[in-house]
């Protein structure tokens, strides 16, 4: 194999598929990147079993072949090339990779190709076509409330549930949940599966296109895959039953507060710079007299307090929370103005944006001593 190609294009394209190279390999040729060239295009593969990349580039092929060889030397090699467009070469015979570019030259140790497991096409029961920034919006408002805790991995990735033309995305960790709709013209089709959450982010990584494309998305019951642009992005997914999540969504409230969201998001960020050093990161929120008066206390530090304008519907409460879970879910609210639903001091409350309930954060109050 001989081939020619722009630096930048190829080291993105192995940035991108490296997120797939296995950190503690099973066996050596998990820690191998994989290209083959023909057809004037490179394509650049890398899996660890669980989720599969596959990157296409355009290049000038002298000689088509394929080559697999150690992924994380390779891309730092290619990283740091001093020129604009890259040679690689392949001496089948020798087992050697050369790889130039201006007056720099590395020789690389090569892997078998034909041990390699290539990233192919999943056999799918569902597949449909989703613009980027819808899949995105789906990804971003539930992914980051998904458990850290791998003793429980349902809950470590989002559920996805396709209903004719419906799709829902939820999250949970069991003290707070995410969802988030999307309706469609047509019929998708009937599935429900959990899809872990490292996949989720790192599409949502490379969903950065400023024009509106399609992702064509594939799914079974075992696997689940995402193709746009000239990439292809392949997973396991998460084995279990999701909870009905449906039940701890209060289906009324007492108390209907409106603020600005970015002034709550940045209030509640500074109050909890003192709080964050206690076990659960508590602050107390007052809503009374057209205001929110946020306080937090940490005996060995301080305490804070701030004060902000508020739109209160209903009687006053008192209410205290883990200020993360506020403040993580602010960061993605996209309104002017967000929605505070709550009913007792220790009932979950609900966080909308205003007037639209395609999106819906639910978390639960922590008790305090007072």
């Amino acid at each position: 194999m001989k081939i020619t190609c722009a630096k930048n294009e190829l080291v993105n394209a192995l940035q991108t598929a490296a997120k797939a190279i296995a950190s503690k390999p099973q066996t050596p040729i998990l820690a191998a990147i994989y290209m083959k060239a023909d057809n004037d295009q490179l394509e650049i593969h890398a899996t660890n079993n669980e989720i599969g990349l596959l990157c296409k580039i355009p290049v000038e092929i002298e000689e088509p072949g394929e080559i697999a060889m150690s992924g994380r030397y390779f891309l730092d090699v290619i990283r740091k090339l001093p020129g604009d467009s890259v040679t690689i070469s392949f001496k089948r015979d020798e087992k050697i990779v050369n790889v130039t570019s201006n007056q720099a030259s590395f020789t690389l140790l090569s892997m078998n190709a034909n041990e390699f497991p290539k990233v192919k096409p999943i056999e799918s029961n569902v597949e449909f076509s989703i613009k980027d920034n819808v899949l995105r919006s789906l990804i971003k408002k539930t992914v980051f409330a998904c458990s850290k805790d791998e003793s429980r991995p349902v809950f470590t990735g989002c559920y996805l549930d396709i209903a004719d033309n419906k799709i829902t995305m939820a999250a949970t960790n069991m003290h707070r949940l995410a969802v988030k709709y999307e309706q469609f013209p047509e019929s998708l089709g009937n599935i429900k599966v959990i899809i872990p959450s490292n996949i989720l982010q790192e599409l949502l990584h490379n969903l950065n296109s400023d024009i509106p494309m399609d992702v064509k998305v594939c799914c079974n019951f075992n696997q689940i895959s995402f193709a746009f642009d000239n990439i292809y992005m392949t997973s396991r997914l998460i084995e279990g039953a999701y909870p009905d999540y449906t039940n701890v969504i209060p289906s009324s409230h007492a108390t209907l507060v409106t603020m600005d969201s970015a002034e709550f998001n940045a209030a509640v960020d500074r109050v909890s710079l003192i709080s964050r050093a206690g076990d659960y990161n508590v602050i107390k929120m007052e809503f009374a007299n057209g205001q929110l008066h946020i306080t937090s206390n940490n005996p060995e530090i301080g305490n804070a307090e701030e004060t902000i304008p508020a739109s209160i519907e209903g009687p006053d409460i008192t209410i205290a929370f883990n200020a993360q879970y506020l403040v993580d879910v602010m960061k993605i609210i996209d309104s002017k103005n967000c929605e505070l639903r709550l009913n007792q001091p220790l009932s979950p409350i609900t966080v909308k944006e205003e007037k639209d309930d395609a999106f819906i954060y639910v978390v639960t109050p922590v008790r305090t001593k007072n």
